[in-house]
């Protein structure tokens, strides 16, 4: 009987070890295919893509418009040098939607520093401002192509009205908060009024469309500011 009970007790701290062996192994198992998951895994971690103003109550009050420069960041006043103003070739949406097509793309987030709504969709109000995580973080956009590509976007900010400029008008909304914008940013920025271009003149695009107002928008910008 003390033979058995020996042998007993001998199995039994075999297996034992055997079960922490087993064990060990399972969790350094999985610790490495997580690590491996992990180092695979080239996605940017989520972010928060940005906050929104609500439409203008009174075209030309500043009150509505100085919380943009509110960053997170000190503003880059030395980097950022222009401004291009593109739409999104969609006839509604907003942030989100515009965010999952850049991904698709290959982008790490929203491209544009700015969005601004149409009021079609139900993302957005129209004349709602979005502000971009690359504005509140003074990142570059990524938004232009062509020869200038990397100097515009590295060194122009990015304002993208929803719509679809070769097949309807932007609202008067939209129209009227991009001029508040693009007004703020060069005057904050100092800007000069020839370096705002449609992305149409910086590249091989027919972006915003031929239906953007350019010619207002133009008259408005270069008007003497009071």
């Amino acid at each position: 009987m003390p033979r058995l009970r020996k042998a007993k007790s001998s199995a039994a701290a075999g297996s034992s070890h055997r079960t922490k062996i087993v064990w060990a192994s399972l969790l350094a198992a999985m610790t490495l295919v997580g690590g491996l998951l992990v180092m695979l895994d080239d996605r940017p971690a989520p972010r928060a893509s940005g906050i929104s103003l609500t439409p203008l109550v009174a075209t030309g009050t500043t009150s509505t418009i100085d919380s943009i420069f509110n960053t997170e960041k000190p503003l880059a006043t030395q980097r950022w040098t222009s401004i291009v103003i593109h739409h999104s070739k969609s006839v509604a949406g907003g942030p989100n939607s515009i965010e999952a097509e850049h991904r698709a793309q290959g982008l790490k987030g929203l491209g544009h520093h700015f969005i601004i709504g149409n009021g079609r969709g139900g993302e957005m109000a129209d004349g709602e401002l979005h502000l971009g995580y690359r504005w509140l973080a003074q990142l570059p956009g990524a938004h232009a192509v062509g020869p200038r590509g990397t100097e515009l976007n590295n060194h122009a900010l990015s304002i993208c009205l929803v719509g679809d400029g070769s097949r309807q008008k932007f609202s008067r909304a939209q129209m009227a908060r991009l001029n508040q914008l693009v007004e703020a940013l060069c005057a904050k920025l100092n800007i000069p009024a020839e370096r705002v271009y449609l992305a149409s003149e910086v590249s091989n695009v027919k972006d915003p469309g031929p239906l953007f107002p350019e010619s207002e928008f133009r008259a408005r910008l270069s008007a003497p500011k009071r």
